[in-house]
């Protein structure tokens, strides 16, 4: 997403699932049988909170995850996001389970003809893991020690993790990449001018002052996937809309 052409070709490329159709994919390929179907927030893949009737021993309610037509032409970026979610889960994290199709794999690629064209759309499904977005909480120091540390935690743990298509993490001009604060210059125009413009701005020349030139001394690491963000309940947790949760006990600062 590096210029207004490959901005409006993402969009396109979004899915664009009724929940009618959401549920039925849960059905053929999970092999679930769905009792509701709800949206969820999403960027550029589209997301759905599945409640499933209840099983003997199963969970009733999940995520149901459809990459836009450009992610799932990567099929290894998804495996990888799968195997990281089951590495973190068997390092003690309570993370989000990922769900295996019918076919026994962790993701299924679907076809759907939209009638002028056929897009292929890869699926997957989580366990839905409960949770308040940070954004709707008090900011305090604690929580932000909290979450501070679980990341901390997260970066520690992820360096034990190894994979052959790793690699396809790595995207060049990636939006959510940290070091490529700059791009967003190309987006200002959405804050038109106002005190927020001239503050994202202050930050964006400081990044390229300050951080650019200094890149070169700091270790680089893969944190999950740009979708995480920091949830909390009665523990803090990181939750992923895309593929993750993990939950931490809190711990005040010593």
């Amino acid at each position: 997403m590096s210029s207004g052409n490959d901005q409006q070709s993402e969009a396109l490329s979004k899915p664009t699932f009724s929940e009618e159709q959401a549920s039925a994919l849960v059905e053929s390929v999970f092999g679930l049988k769905v009792s509701k179907v709800r949206p969820l927030p999403s960027y550029d893949d589209q997301n759905f909170h599945v409640y499933v009737s209840k099983t003997k021993d199963g969970p009733t309610e999940y995520v149901l995850k459809i990459s836009n037509t450009k992610a799932s032409k990567n099929p290894d970026l998804i495996e990888v996001q799968n195997r990281i979610i089951m590495f973190l889960k068997a390092a003690g994290f309570p993370t989000a389970s990922v769900c295996r199709t019918k076919g026994d794999d962790t993701a299924s690629l679907v076809s759907v003809d939209s009638g002028s064209e056929i897009k292929s759309y890869l699926v997957r499904l989580l366990t839905y893991l409960p949770g308040t977005p940070v954004a709707e909480l008090p900011i305090s120091p604690q929580l932000l020690y909290e979450i501070g540390r679980l990341a901390a935690k997260l970066d520690e743990t992820l360096q034990k993790f190894h994979h052959p298509k790793l690699s396809s993490l790595r995207r060049e001009n990636f939006i959510w990449n940290l070091k490529n604060v700059p791009l967003l210059e190309k987006y200002l125009y959405a804050l038109g001018r106002n005190r927020n413009r001239e503050i994202i701005e202050h930050v964006i020349h400081l990044f390229k002052e300050e951080v650019m030139t200094k890149l070169s001394h700091f270790r680089e690491f893969l944190l999950c996937h740009p979708g995480w963000s920091a949830v909390v309940r009665s523990q803090l947790t990181a939750a992923s809309t895309s593929w993750a949760q993990a939950i931490l006990p809190p711990q005040t600062p010593k």
